[in-house]
């Protein structure tokens, strides 16, 4: 960690972030320890695809022209762009989006542990999970206080697989929206 800590530091991060398992107490002692605070504490959830569609909300695959509505909405919800992580996701062909209204509400990179998803509202990732042909990986990350998203997942048959803590030191921008986070950054 403090290898982390000093190329963090070499870099001029304003922050560093992880995702500790929940279940681990001696690693969420030593990030505590080390300055991190938690900031949302998450379920990893899996289950059968669900194939349900939200009223009104069109989820289609993202292309490179919503590349930049899509790093808007980013910067909306979270400060910040994540437009190398969308792009990668894009030529993949993993990349979502979700319209509501004509224009776009939300995307996600993949809705799995290695992606993430943001929307203005519940109801845009409601639509980018119910739309998802899978849950990759171990499953997605959701923010247990957003009550509503966690109840409707485990109401159409989703399970936690794990408790899990997003931890942070420095610089964190509390979340202005719906968002599914990533292990990656």
């Amino acid at each position: 960690m403090d290898a982390v800590h000093e190329r963090a530091s070499e870099k001029n991060f304003a922050g560093v972030r992880l995702i500790q398992a929940g279940f681990h107490t001696r690693s969420l002692s030593l990030y505590a320890k080390l300055g991190y605070d938690v900031r949302e504490h998450l379920a990893c959830m899996q289950g059968k695809p669900l194939g349900i569609s939200i009223e009104g909300h069109m989820v289609r695959p993202a292309t490179e022209a919503d590349l930049e509505h899509c790093n808007h909405l980013c910067r909306e919800v979270h400060g910040h762009d994540r437009g190398g992580e969308l792009r990668d996701a894009i030529a993949r062909g993993s990349a979502t989006v979700v319209e509501y209204d004509g224009r776009i509400t939300g995307y996600a990179a993949i809705i799995g542990f290695f992606g993430h998803a943001v929307g203005e509202t519940n109801k845009d990732v409601k639509a980018l999970i119910g739309a998802a042909k899978e849950f990759a990986g171990p499953g997605f990350l959701l923010p247990t206080r957003n009550g509503d998203l966690f109840r409707w997942c485990l109401s159409n048959g989703l399970r936690i697989t794990q408790p899990m803590t997003l931890m942070s030191k420095g610089l964190y921008n509390e979340p202005a929206g719906a968002f599914l986070p990533s292990i990656l950054y």
